[in-house]
């Protein structure tokens, strides 16, 4: 593991709205726990810090290690097959290198379509992320949500699989918004964002027959809540008597990793740790918001 300039030190589900339950559950008769066993949180780029904010609040004291696989950047446009195959070999890689107490996919598209084989394989509790249609259901006074995600989380048949189960009689609206990635990942890094980038994310919802009576937004990337303030804004001023709900599942994936990891002691012994799939000269330009997450050292895998 390459350690970046500037760097120092060797840094060596059951979610919200899904019915089935963790691979593995530690519970009191388990095996002992690691105090140092880190908290493994993977995303394809920063969008995973998103639900690593909400992780803080709950677990202050977990040792961190966030892993980007920023090579492979952004998964929305890859098949089915190169997004398992990917998220499978890294995450088999870091479980054996790092040995974590638990992995958190932090990301919908990898959630969608490679959680069941990473919880086939790997014996670590695996906690996935997937659209908040559940919530979103029980929110919306006009029976309209709209979805936005990547072009290969909403044409996932287990997001019809949740439409069903969890919006039956709504209408479920679903929009691809990959900009909204390129978007996110640009603020992350102090960089301007052309404000038409959000103006096209809303009009793909509301230019739908039955999109002008959305009230309510389900954010399926977790890049995206990390720009929901400039989408409220694109949405305009309310349509109905409330302006538009934008609902995501990082409180309750954050809930999850709580409950999975309850009476189990932390101890960091040393800063927390943001892993990387590429070099570049976009690191310099992240370091800052990383540190802002709790992520001091910086280093690529």
């Amino acid at each position: 593991m390459a350690q970046l300039p500037g760097q120092h030190g060797n840094g060596p589900p059951g979610e919200p709205g899904r019915p089935d339950a963790p691979a593995v559950t530690p519970g009191p008769s388990g095996p002992a726990v690691d105090p140092a066993a880190p908290l493994l949180l993977f995303d394809s780029g920063v969008g995973g810090l998103s639900v690593l904010a909400e992780v803080r609040k709950l677990l202050p004291d977990a040792p961190v290690i966030y892993a980007a696989d920023n090579a492979g950047l952004p998964y929305g446009n890859k098949t089915e097959a190169e997004v398992a195959a990917r998220v499978l070999g890294l995450l088999g890689r870091l479980t054996e290198r790092f040995h974590p107490r638990l992995v958190c996919i932090a990301c919908n598209t990898a959630s969608t379509i490679a959680l069941a084989s990473v919880r086939e394989v790997l014996e670590v509790p695996i906690v996935g992320t997937v659209p908040a249609i559940k919530p979103a259901a029980a929110l919306t006074r006009t029976g309209v949500i709209g979805l936005l995600g990547t072009e290969a989380t909403i044409r996932q048949a287990y997001v019809d699989r949740l439409e069903q189960q969890f919006a039956a009689g709504k209408l479920l609206l679903r929009h691809g918004a990959p900009e909204l990635v390129t978007a996110a990942e640009a603020k992350l890094r102090g960089q301007p964002v052309d404000p038409a980038v959000y103006a096209r994310a809303a009009a793909g919802l509301r230019d739908q027959p039955g999109g002008e009576r959305i009230d309510t937004v389900v954010l399926a990337c977790t890049h995206f809540p990390l720009v929901e303030a400039e989408l409220a804004a694109a949405f305009g001023p309310p349509t109905f008597e409330a302006p538009v709900r934008f609902v995501h599942g990082a409180h309750g994936i954050a809930r999850r990793i709580a409950f999975l990891t309850e009476g189990q002691t932390f101890l960091r012994t040393e800063p927390d740790l943001a892993l990387f799939t590429r070099n570049g000269h976009e690191f310099s330009d992240l370091r800052q918001s990383l540190a802002q997450y709790g992520l001091e050292r910086l280093a690529i895998l």
